[in-house]
């Protein structure tokens, strides 16, 4: 850590501190971290608002909102959010020590998977909100490791059930479905001697639903002309399939790919992006705490 802390834990964990700054804008960089990368995106982005500001347009204010979610960039006056960058995919963050009003910092698009460098000018409070974010980034490493980062495995197992649980619901319905063509087939098929249709309807189970029987009226029959009908189609042996062509679940058959992307993905996600750490001003917040060095 940078010595002590300048904001209180609860002050970013249960709100945000707020600064206001002027906005030159984002680009995109090649590498996640480093002086140079952030010092050509400042040389890049003075140079466009140079020719902006040439043109009578003027360097737009913004509201930054900062706590351990993130850092939120806001117009000041319609509070309209207009960046969301979470910390975790914060890799750098910087003042220019040549121009003490520039500060810097590089976020991984969520998108697009970029690096872009987001530059700030602030008169008075470039290097206050450079230690803020770090302080953020810091505070939001140990959450996750009390939180989430501990049970990331046991998410992934809630995660696999749910998706079988959809993968059964889907699989009842389609078996609803062809359940229901066999009744209509079967009333059908019912016909009476005297040629008219009977509409007696078939005994039901307790689900309201036509119990199957295995001599069934659609039981294929010899054709009018002699010739014989169709064999039934052969099953592959080996193949373990119920009696509507559909794979038996079993909810303990569950590959690593079988995650949903909304669990695996995320977590993974954020655990990979407090692995790669922060760099503020020299200072890298890694995976584990004790690495933290000024």
């Amino acid at each position: 850590q940078l010595g002590s802390w300048m904001h209180t834990p609860e002050a970013l964990a249960k709100h945000y501190i707020s600064y206001s700054a002027k906005f030159l804008g984002h680009t995109e960089v090649d590498q996640p971290k480093g002086t140079e990368v952030v010092r050509d995106a400042v040389r890049k982005l003075k140079f466009q608002r140079h020719i902006k500001k040439s043109e009578g347009q003027k360097i737009p204010k913004v509201e930054l909102q900062i706590s351990i979610y993130g850092v939120k960039i806001l117009d000041p006056k319609t509070k309209n959010v207009q960046y969301n960058c979470q910390l975790h995919r914060m890799s750098f963050c910087a003042d220019d020590k040549t121009d003490k009003r520039i500060f810097t910092f590089i976020c991984k698009d969520s998108e697009s998977n970029k690096h872009l460098c987001y530059v700030f000018d602030s008169e008075k409070c470039a290097e206050e909100i450079t230690l803020t974010i770090g302080q953020a980034f810091d505070l939001a490493y140990k959450k996750f490791l009390e939180s989430g980062g501990k049970d990331v495995e046991t998410r992934k197992q809630i995660g696999s059930l749910q998706k079988r649980i959809q993968e059964l619901e889907t699989e009842n319905s389609e078996l609803k479905r062809q359940l229901q063509g066999l009744e209509e087939q079967l009333m059908v098929t019912r016909v009476s001697p005297a040629g008219s249709v009977s509409m007696k309807s078939p005994s039901t189970d307790i689900f309201d639903m036509v119990p199957f029987s295995p001599v069934s009226p659609l039981t294929s029959a010899p054709s009018s002309n002699g010739t014989p009908p169709l064999p039934p189609p052969t099953r592959p042996a080996g193949t373990r399939k119920d009696l509507f062509g559909a794979e038996p679940f079993d909810p303990f058959i569950c590959g690593a790919a079988d995650f949903p992307p909304d669990i695996q993905s995320k977590l993974d996600e954020m655990q990979e992006g407090f692995k790669m750490g922060l760099t503020v001003e020299g200072a890298v917040f890694s995976l584990d705490p004790l690495d933290s060095h000024c």
